[in-house]
């Protein structure tokens, strides 16, 4: 019970993803019209998938808890994150208006890469170190 947990806000956020995914063209682009209002220098979602993926790794990695950050462990997790990309854009060549693009793929590895990134500050590493109860400092 205790690994569910643990894999639950992993399984959660990637729920919201596949949700955001199987929108239709015109909904995404009602959904732009909105996230413009906040941000008005955004010409499109590629920020979505930067902002989607660097959640998606905190939360691989909060799941994973390994006892080391090493750098295989950050590279592992962005290939989590990079392989989830890829059966996200499988997943929207089904849906009406929406096409795989590779763009996003990159876009995805990014933010999963600068998620791991942060990891390398030290005050960040601390952080989480306590968050996740492990010593990573």
């Amino acid at each position: 019970m205790h690994v569910f947990i643990r894999w639950l806000p992993s399984l959660l956020w990637m729920a919201v993803i596949f949700y955001l995914s199987s929108r239709t063209g015109e909904d995404v682009g009602g959904w732009l019209d909105l996230v413009r209002r906040f941000v008005p220098m955004m010409e499109g979602f590629d920020w979505g998938h930067f902002a989607a993926y660097f959640i998606l790794a905190w939360t691989y990695l909060w799941a994973w808890r390994p006892k080391r950050l090493s750098l295989g462990v950050k590279l592992a997790v962005i290939l989590l994150c990079v392989l989830y990309g890829v059966t996200d854009e499988y997943h929207q060549s089904f849906v009406p208006g929406r096409t795989p693009d590779l763009k996003d793929i990159r876009n995805d590895a990014i933010g999963a890469a600068l998620a791991m990134l942060l990891l390398y500050i030290p005050f960040v590493r601390r952080w989480y170190g306590r968050l996740s109860g492990a010593k990573y400092y």
